[in-house]
């Protein structure tokens, strides 16, 4: 059995997994913030998450899923650390003119669809920020009464000095932060880099009552309170994308373990930027590209997962529209070659030779996918068993049975491949055309294929003889 080996980004290396109870894996991953449609740097980060947890229940972990909602509290800054600007649900139904609820049930919805489309697995809990509030408000108190807040103005914020671990997950260092600290500062801070947990605003158009004044929760507390709700205090996987290491990682485990005292994460895991055209994607640049976008220029939507399928996560993903046709092209090429071989008639028996093939290719796969996510390495080991099927006739139905215990990895529904009745119309004419190639009739030949063509079939000259295919 290959070891499930991941990239941990606290240890700064790849280690074995191990779960902390048995076969049962507890995984986090930070969900959107519902203000605007996810674009396809967001979707790139939500296929890794898919594909952790596709590997994990394929090497047999029960896995248990939990992906928040954000719809309050995700300030315009926060990404910085800056506890400044508006907040992002609030400023979008401003320039909508729609409630924050509208807001957040609209672009949850369009969240929801995407993933359906690219055939994301739903996680099974998807808890509301703005229906967990008690919690957050549970989780601040202990942290108070632990000493590790302070009042800033109107902001409760965590003092990351009283936590001496801060800066363990991203690297850095709380006095060079402090000294390079470029950061509007906020009247009543220690530190720039101490973060908010409450904010009082007794305006703010989503409010709750709390010890600290009407107001509503800073962003980074909302994750820890809502993964504690429901998979507990320690966590096996914890996913997000490189630019929530900083802070917003790094103030979920100094929040989360001030308050518990356990380690909050076992292994974290970040996927790399994507990027557009070799450069930043960003709304100034006109290149924030959405899953619709896709859609509307003609791509299949599991096109774009099958480009995220040539990389890395932990590298950067380089998305151009030449390499999407690429994608498309291949893809296509996948679902021909399987369905081709699907209309080949099952006449051979499980011999030896091809278990030894079979045992081959199905231990490539697991190495691959289980070396820290290796998927073009996974996706190469396809394209070799759907092309041992193409020289083995034998083989054939193996490698279209393969390819599909493989999918339950890759998730490009390659397992729905439909067989595809040939009527008996294009059987005889197949049977007219070879005739016609063997007497070196070759222009009648190529009269009778583009009648086959017009019936919505094709045919291709192999070595074994025509092959058949319903055309899409």
């Amino acid at each position: 059995m290959s070891k499930l080996i991941f990239y941990n980004t606290l240890s700064r290396k790849k280690e074995e997994f191990e779960p902390l109870k048995d076969d049962f894996v507890r995984m986090y991953d930070c969900g959107p913030t519902v203000y605007m449609y996810a674009h396809i740097g967001n979707m790139w980060r939500y296929i890794m998450s898919d594909l952790i947890r596709r590997v994990l229940e394929y090497n047999g972990y029960t896995v248990k899923q939990v992906m928040n909602i954000t719809d309050v509290g995700h300030l315009t800054d926060d990404d910085l650390a800056a506890d400044s600007g508006e907040d992002k649900i609030e400023k979008a139904a401003r320039e909508e003119k729609k409630t924050p609820e509208e807001i957040a049930d609209f672009y949850t919805n369009a969240f929801l669809r995407d993933l359906e489309r690219l055939n994301i697995q739903q996680p099974h809990v998807m808890p509301k920020a703005t229906e967990h509030v008690g919690e957050m408000i549970e989780l601040i108190r202990t942290l108070e009464e632990k000493n590790y807040t302070y009042k800033a103005g109107r902001y409760l914020v965590f003092d990351i000095s009283k936590f001496a671990e801060y800066g363990k997950l991203s690297g850095k260092n709380l006095e060079e932060l402090r000294a390079g600290a470029r950061l509007e500062p906020v009247p009543g801070k220690k530190n720039p880099f101490d973060f908010a947990l409450w904010i009082v605003d007794e305006n703010h158009l989503q409010k709750w009552k709390s010890p600290w004044g009407t107001g509503y929760p800073g962003w980074h507390i909302e994750c820890s309170a809502m993964s504690m709700a429901y998979l507990g205090e320690q966590l096996d996987i914890h996913t997000g994308g490189q630019d929530n290491i900083f802070p917003h990682h790094e103030n979920e485990i100094a929040q989360s373990e001030a308050a518990t005292g356990k380690k909050f994460v076992q292994t974290w895991l970040h996927a790399a930027f994507l990027q557009v055209e070799g450069g930043k994607m960003s709304k100034s640049e006109g290149n924030l590209y959405t899953i619709g976008d896709l859609v509307e220029r003609g791509y299949d939507p599991l096109t774009f997962r099958y480009l995220c399928l040539t990389a890395r996560y932990r590298h950067p993903l380089n998305f151009t529209w030449e390499a999407l046709d690429s994608a498309q092209s291949a893809l296509t090429r996948l679902r021909q070659k399987l369905r081709r071989s699907a209309n080949v008639e099952e006449s051979y028996q499980l011999t030896e030779p091809l278990v030894e093939k079979q045992d081959y290719y199905q231990q490539q796969f697991l190495q691959a996918v289980n070396d820290d996510l290796n998927m073009p390495k996974a996706l190469s080991v396809v394209w070799e068993v759907v092309k041992e099927g193409e020289r083995d006739s034998a083989f054939q139905s193996v490698a279209r049975k393969l390819v599909s215990d493989f999918d339950h990895v890759l998730g490009l529904g390659l397992g729905n491949v439909e067989v595809t009745h040939v009527p008996e119309e294009v059987e005889k004419l197949v049977k007219k055309r070879e005739q016609l190639r063997k007497a070196g009739e070759y222009n009648e030949a190529d009269k009778v294929r583009e009648k086959i063509r017009k019936l919505g079939f094709s045919v291709e000259d192999t070595p074994e003889g025509s092959r058949i295919q319903k055309l899409l």
